[in-house]
């Protein structure tokens, strides 16, 4: 974490024509302070000018400040604080007042910011224009540094740890949710710090539901298994799937594994700087448009990966973003058909000067359990 990001910031909302950045609790603030908040029945805001040399200013339950004042980033916060029981609206009143709110042009996050907190602000700055800062927080977000891409490494390999040891252990009449239990309880064994999230385990019939959680159905024999997880290392993120079959599967599932993992190649391969983010979902989609199952392949190719399991860019047509060194995203394409089941290979990249490097490394072929 680094005060440049700040500064970095002040450079992008003076291009934009942005006065001020409200943020809520979330990925953005901790990406800029280093703090974790969430959010709850107390707003918490932190506003932060263009201009520099001007104090940013939070608005925060008292028993909550500290985390900031005395957290990574030493920013010189003008704080505002309202114990509980006290009217949040004073505070946010007085702050808005200090800073010179009204008439001017505030940028919040369009997927984050509730009418709660917008109603603070606005209530004493009613002539305020409120517009998406969304462009200028993902321009920053989505390349990731040396140190970023660290955490991703790390977090990338605790999953394949975990998956390695818990596929010996699934056997036929296991529920998913019994296989799910299994996948945490090999994390906590080998590594209670940094356990892996709870798996989507979806067999046989279920595994066409392309985001099904864990149920109580029973694992049969001959069923693939979908299973998709990750891990968090310092506050970045892994996003791992793998399909694997419980007993040998049938010759149209098998020719339906091999579509997705040669769709996956494509993906993986077409990555490099200087393409677009659509290109990647193009490459992949063709595959298996090609092989006779493009109906079946129902939800975009990737995602961008690293404070959050979803953010920019997107590997999906329609997404122009030009694709730079140091961006991190999935490569998860999948076949989805009711009645029959479904397939999915999942991968997290980065984009590298002389291509793409796939940071999860696990095997892709199918395994038979």
């Amino acid at each position: 974490m680094s005060i440049k990001r700040l500064e970095k910031l002040q450079q992008l909302q003076q291009a934009a024509g942005i006065d001020y950045v409200a943020l809520v609790p979330g990925a953005n603030l901790l990406y800029f302070t280093g703090v974790h908040y969430h959010l709850s029945e107390r707003p918490i805001i932190a506003i932060f000018p263009a201009r520099a040399g001007e104090q940013p200013a939070l608005v925060v339950p008292r028993f909550e400040a500290g985390k900031a004042l005395h957290g990574p980033v030493k920013i010189d916060w003008r704080v505002y604080t309202y114990m509980d029981g006290q009217n949040p609206q004073d505070l946010a009143d007085q702050a808005v007042n200090d800073l010179g709110l009204d008439h001017t042009v505030i940028g919040v996050e369009p997927t984050q910011m509730r009418v709660l907190e917008s109603g603070l602000l606005s209530h004493h700055a009613p002539a305020a224009r409120l517009v998406s800062a969304a462009d200028i927080l993902k321009q920053m977000r989505m390349t990731k540094d040396a140190d970023e891409l660290d955490r991703m490494r790390r977090a990338a390999k605790a999953p394949e740890r975990v998956l390695a040891e818990a596929v010996k252990r699934i056997k036929p009449g296991m529920t998913e949710r019994e296989v799910a239990g299994i996948f945490m309880s090999v994390s906590f064994e080998q590594n209670p710090q940094e356990p892996v999230s709870a798996p989507l385990v979806q067999t046989g019939l279920s595994a066409a539901d392309p985001h099904a959680f864990a149920g109580g159905r029973a694992v049969q024999p001959g069923d693939l298994m979908v299973i998709d997880f990750g891990a968090v290392v310092e506050d970045y993120g892994s996003d791992i799937t793998r399909t694997i079959a419980i007993g040998e599967p049938s010759a149209e599932m098998k020719h339906i594994y091999e579509v997705v993992k040669a769709a996956n190649a494509a993906g993986r391969a077409a990555v490099r700087p200087g393409i677009l983010a659509e290109d990647i979902d193009k490459a992949a989609r063709a595959v298996i448009d090609q092989a006779g199952y493009g109906q079946y392949f129902t939800h975009r190719t990737g995602h961008g990966l690293g404070l959050e399991g979803h953010e920019s860019p997107y590997m999906v047509q329609g997404d122009k973003t030009v694709l730079e060194v140091g961006m991190t995203f999935t490569v998860e394409p999948g076949i989805y058909i009711e009645g029959k089941g479904g397939v999915r290979i999942e991968d997290d990249m980065v984009v590298t000067a002389d291509g793409g490097e796939s940071l999860t490394t696990f095997s892709r072929d199918l395994i038979i359990a």
